[in-house]
């Protein structure tokens, strides 16, 4: 492995551990960590609409013409992405409004970047034995689909606001409004038709 590869796994290694044990240390006020945003997140509509996805990605994985990536990277990044983007993308929303310490939206990041840059990375040295050449343009595919998954399943309906995205409200990291996935709908739609094109363009017309 060239030098520059092992400098860069020692950073996010550092990173990642660092994360860590500031999630542990502050693990009483980080709302990933609350059964709140489990319950958030599990609700019937965002199961199964990951469900759906996940399986899309796997399906596809041996028909990218991607060496890189096979059922098993599509499998836990895919899951990786629907347990974390959520709270990641509020998170860092409301450290920008200055909501949210600026230590969970470190955690937050570090979270992204796992998800949707590290984990692939590792999960290929430890597979072909070599830093994938493609690291660096993955960072960039899978952060918008990151942000996007992030932003959809974000997606709530409050009586009186209309369609909003559940960190936007002051209950957030848990919405207390009913689940009502028919008044979203469309939303959803949106977001479903703009990743799926992001799919086809990363992954089969490259």
């Amino acid at each position: 492995m060239a030098p520059f590869f092992k400098v860069y796994m020692i950073c996010w290694v550092s990173a990642c551990l660092a994360a860590l044990l500031l999630s542990y240390k502050e693990r009483k006020s980080i709302s990933l960590f609350q059964v709140e945003y489990w319950r958030f997140i599990f609700k019937p509509w965002r199961l199964t609409t990951f469900t759906i996805a996940c399986l899309g990605m796997i399906i596809i994985a041996p028909y990218t013409g991607d060496p890189t990536w096979d059922y098993f990277d599509a499998f836990f990044m895919s899951t990786l992405t629907y347990l974390t983007s959520p709270w990641a993308i509020g998170t860092i929303y409301n450290a920008a409004k200055r909501k949210t310490r600026l230590s969970h939206a470190y955690l937050a990041i570090c979270v992204w970047m796992f998800s949707a840059s590290w984990s692939y990375d590792i999960y290929l040295v430890l597979r072909d034995g070599s830093y994938p050449e493609t690291w660096f343009s993955n960072i960039f595919a899978s952060s918008v689909l990151y942000i996007s998954a992030g932003l959809f399943w974000n997606l709530d309906w409050v009586h009186g606001r209309g369609v909003t995205f559940a960190f936007m409200e002051n209950s957030w990291s848990y919405s207390k409004a009913k689940s009502a996935f028919s008044k979203i709908v469309w939303y959803a739609l949106l977001f479903i038709a703009f990743v799926s094109f992001l799919i086809l363009y990363f992954f089969l017309l490259k």
